[in-house]
């Protein structure tokens, strides 16, 4: 029998609604980005595509909580959470250089969120080393970072992200600091996590990561989403002129 209500939409385990961010400066004010409106379920696996200055690294900074919108909100599992602080949400971001603190080591480094929360050294230990396990870095616990590659550091980050058990992973752009080399590991790394049901949202310039990786794909320019398909749609059939030029330059 059809439970009643079966129909009904399910609440979107992840959504911005109306996201609008004005930077103003003495002579104007540029809008960031501009009514921007999408939403996720759970373990999806959205990439974001778009030129350089288009809005995506502010977009993700207000999800994350480090800005706060001009207007518009940001819920998740139905509840709006604008004056949720950053430490407070249950999203992590893990940024284009790292961000790691060059006075601690890697066990450090990872466990720096777990502490600020005043969990119990035994149960940092384990998800400490259980997140070095998964980014294959278990021998380096007490290394320093700044010993480590550009792709070992990014890795720590992921770990680092991962270790405070978020709901949400925001990625901004997780390779353009890396050498070309090091690229394919974190790709990898995060290829594996997509298939552990964690929902993530990524910035990237890899097109062919995102092709083979994401569930959808949307488009940003000039502040505004401008397509938003599966990406098999979004890569063989580009609509807007934009994302056909973009295409172009990008594969």
């Amino acid at each position: 029998p059809c439970k009643k209500g079966s129909d009904a939409m399910p609440t979107p385990y992840f959504e911005v609604a109306h996201l609008t961010k004005h930077f103003s400066t003495d002579e104007s004010t540029v809008a960031a980005i501009q009514d921007v409106s999408f939403s996720l379920q759970k373990g999806q696996f959205l990439s974001i595509l778009g030129p350089s200055g288009c809005g995506k690294t502010t977009m993700l900074r207000i999800i994350g909580g480090f800005l706060s919108p001009t207007s518009g909100d940001v819920l998740f599992n139905g509840q709006r959470i604008n004056d949720v602080p950053a430490y407070k949400r249950k999203i992590n971001t893990v940024f284009q250089r790292y961000a790691l603190f060059p006075h601690l080591d890697v066990y450090d480094n990872i466990a720096f969120g777990l502490t600020l929360k005043k969990e119990p050294k035994d149960v940092i230990e384990q998800k400490v080393m259980r997140m070095l396990r998964l980014v294959s870095l278990e021998d380096y616990a007490h290394r320093n970072v700044t010993e480590l590659s550009g792709g070992q550091q990014q890795r720590i980050a992921i770990a680092r992200a991962l270790a405070m058990d978020p709901d949400v992973i925001l990625f901004d752009e997780p390779t353009s600091a890396l050498d070309p080399e090091m690229v394919g590991e974190v790709l990898e790394l995060m290829k594996e996590l997509a298939h552990t049901g964690i929902t993530m949202l990524v910035v990237t310039h890899e097109m062919g990561f995102a092709r083979e990786v994401s569930n959808r794909v949307i488009f940003i320019d000039d502040g505004k989403i401008q397509e938003d398909e599966p990406p098999q749609e979004l890569f063989s059939n580009p609509k807007h002129p934009r994302l056909k030029a973009f295409l172009s330059k990008m594969l």
